[in-house]
């Protein structure tokens, strides 16, 4: 039900006071209980069957294996037990999962746990701190709404860290408007902190709330205009100074004392949080530059992650890709990754907009509702500075995702909260300016066509699943816009406004019932992938790059068999047949060029030291677990080196299938040409 017991009375320069205050409004019993129906959504949503169905991410799976392992591979974020080359991102989500892990045990659950209880955390978060302004009906509705964020919901069910990050952000966000509303240092170095850990937690996108909160503090702080930006000056190098500590340190320790960094061309985790995970997400791979790059050859298979090196073909291509276009498909192995071409309306069509645009329309909408209310004193209208704060999100977020070139849906779980928070917001407001009628009035029905169109849009982009939504969300936003537009023109209709709210909650209920069908079928359908997407644009809402943790057996039993005292059990190309390995293992397994085998880690003559000095002997080349194979980037030249001066092991010995598992071939460097 819509909250009709806010009264609006004219100020004194006749503009619309709202009786704003910062305290927060006492809630009733049944909000109470309203809350907690939200949360116990949320729950069932993300921990509904909750790991039942493979690790996800095997990539980040085998790396939080091989941090369990060691203190040495927990602080550098090893991706294997040998502490050879690291995973592509900072530490903080992985400590989390590492944690876990070492309390409940090495299983999906446990893996899954900390995003799970992150995504019901960010919930109630969001839920605080739209209450605190404007009101609990406000609050409720942002709450269920990125409960029901199709997005969020699936990031939350994965090993993928980008729900941490939201709700880092969001606690980034109740510091900050703290410090807003202070002008007190602790509040703003408490924001810094929130934003500091968020960059050891996705490095570079964590940033992408900066504006906001920036804005913000200079706008809204009740300081002298000078201190302020003294103030923000400080606090931004304290921001720095912990987003780049870890990264620091582990820059300055010798590289022959820790693992390769993975994904970068040179060795540097500054030059991954400022390349491959910073300015490469915005303007694709290109050829060189920090962190790395080059182009793609096409290559032997794999499964093609869409992570950065992809070790096959591609079509469709993208930024700095042969014969592609920024955005665009990227093809490998049967799989797609697809994130449409850049363009202005990038985000409501498909592929992103089943995604997230499910109630952008009326969170754009809700911008203008708040900018209407009154003149833009944001000193003393908390109000407004939220209007600052989720319209400056919003509008960050949306503008990057609409053109920056390299990047996967799941990423977009961290635009969710302003997305939402703005949906509750606008939904109240409006129905306040509906009721106190004018011109103003119109926005409410507005809004629910615009919203409800804009959801049919992206069900008719899927037209084999789902067309009998339509009816569902078309009748009762259309009945309820008509009723509403009607009872403008009968006063004895516009005097019963609990009648109208009613109808209104029918029209609310209709745009939340698309978005919560799509975050329902993870959790209903159970299945796990490497790249997380909501919705039916797969067979399934995790299908597309997903790998299989399945491995074969009897290589498994000839490796450690004829291991000896060799460090790596056996050595492949690129992460892509590396992961299966060792989280059937828990061995040391070398991954030569990295996460997709284009990682400048070894040199032909520090791998013929190596095998002299026996720290490995195997190596399984080719096949689905391909990297680039011979004459390609990455580690061509040291693949190739194999192929020419070590043994073939007969399948026979090692293969449950005669040709080889999936055509690769085993070699033993035991002896050499």
């Amino acid at each position: 039900m819509i909250d009709t017991s806010a009264t609006p009375t004219p100020a004194a320069d006749g503009s619309i006071s709202l009786a704003v205050s910062n305290k927060p409004p006492r809630i009733s019993l049944w909000q109470r209980i309203a809350l907690g129906i939200v949360l116990l959504i949320s729950i069932f949503m993300n921990f509904y069957q909750l790991g039942q169905n493979g690790f996800g991410n095997l990539f980040y799976a085998a790396g939080v294996r091989s941090m369990a392992d060691s203190p040495h591979n927990f602080f550098f974020v090893s991706y294997d037990p040998g502490g050879f080359v690291t995973v592509d991102k900072p530490p903080l989500g992985f400590w989390l999962q590492t944690i876990s892990v070492k309390i409940f045990g090495f299983t999906p659950f446990s893996i899954f746990l900390p995003q799970a209880l992150a995504g019901v955390l960010a919930v109630l978060v969001l839920y605080v701190l739209v209450r605190r302004h404007f009101g609990v009906m406000a609050g409720l509705l942002a709450a269920l709404a990125l409960a029901v964020s199709p997005i969020s919901v699936v990031t939350n069910r994965n090993n993928t860290i980008d729900s941490t990050l939201a709700l880092a952000m969001l606690l980034g966000a109740w510091a900050i408007m703290r410090a807003a509303e202070t002008g007190k240092w602790r509040w703003l170095f408490l924001s810094a902190l929130a934003v500091g850990l968020g960059f050891n937690i996705k490095m570079l996108e964590a940033y992408l709330v900066v504006p906001a909160f920036g804005l913000l503090y200079l706008l809204a702080a009740p300081r002298k205009f000078w201190m302020r930006l003294l103030q923000l000056f400080v606090i931004t190098l304290v921001m720095i100074a912990i987003s780049f500590s870890w990264a620091v340190i582990v820059d300055l320790i010798p590289a022959s004392a820790r693992p390769y960094v993975g994904s970068s061309q040179d060795n540097s985790e500054v030059s991954l949080a400022l390349g491959y995970n910073g300015t490469q997400r915005l303007f694709g791979r290109g050829s060189g530059g920090i962190g790395g790059g080059g182009s793609f050859p096409g290559g032997g298979g794999g499964r093609g992650r869409g992570n950065g090196d992809f070790p096959g073909g591609f079509n469709g291509g993208g930024s700095g890709f042969p014969g592609g276009t920024p955005g665009g498909n990227f093809q490998n192995g049967g799989n797609t990754f697809n994130i449409g071409t850049v363009e202005p309306l990038r985000l409501f069509n498909e592929p992103l907009g089943g995604q997230i645009v499910w109630l952008l329309p009326i969170a754009l909408l809700a911008m203008l509702a708040l900018a209407w209310q009154r003149r833009p004193r944001f000193r003393d209208n908390p109000q407004m500075q939220s209007l600052i704060l989720w319209g400056t999100w919003l509008l960050t977020m949306g503008i990057f995702f609409t053109v920056a070139s390299f990047f996967h849906q799941y990423y977009m779980t961290v635009f969710a909260p302003a997305i939402c928070a703005l949906f509750g917001i606008g939904v109240v407001m409006m129905w306040r300016d509906y009721r106190r009628g004018g011109w103003r009035a119109w926005l409410l029905p507005l809004a629910l066509l615009a919203t409800g169109l804009e959801q049919i849009h992206i069900i008719n982009s899927n037209p084999a699943w789902g067309t009998w939504l339509i009816p569902l969300i078309i009748l009762p936003c259309g009945v309820v816009a008509v009723g509403l537009i009607v009872a403008r023109f009968i006063p004895r209709l516009r005097s019963n406004p609990r009648a109208l709210a009613g109808v209104l909650a029918l029209g609310v209920a209709a745009l939340l019932l698309t978005p919560a069908f799509w975050a329902a079928m993870p959790a209903l359908q159970n299945q796990e992938a490497d790249l997380p997407t909501a919705g039916p644009n797969q067979q399934s809402p995790f299908a597309g790059f997903g790998g299989s943790n399945s491995v074969d057996s009897q290589l498994i039993t000839y490796l450690e068999a004829n291991q000896g005292t060799t460090t790596y059990l056996v050595a492949t190309p690129s992460s892509n047949s590396a992961d299966s390995i060792i989280l059937a293992t828990n061995r040391p397994v070398m991954a030569l060029g990295g996460f997709g085998g284009s990682d400048p880690i070894l040199t032909t003559s520090q791998l013929q030291t190596l095998i002299k000095n026996g720290t490995i002997r195997f190596f399984l080349l080719g096949g689905a677990g391909g990297g680039f194979g011979r004459g390609g980037g990455g580690q061509g030249s040291v693949t190739g080196w194999v192929e020419q001066n070590c043994s073939t092991v007969s399948p026979n010995l090692w293969a449950s299938d005669s040709g080889g598992a999936g055509g690769s071939q085993l070699y033993d460097c035991v002896t050499t040409k």
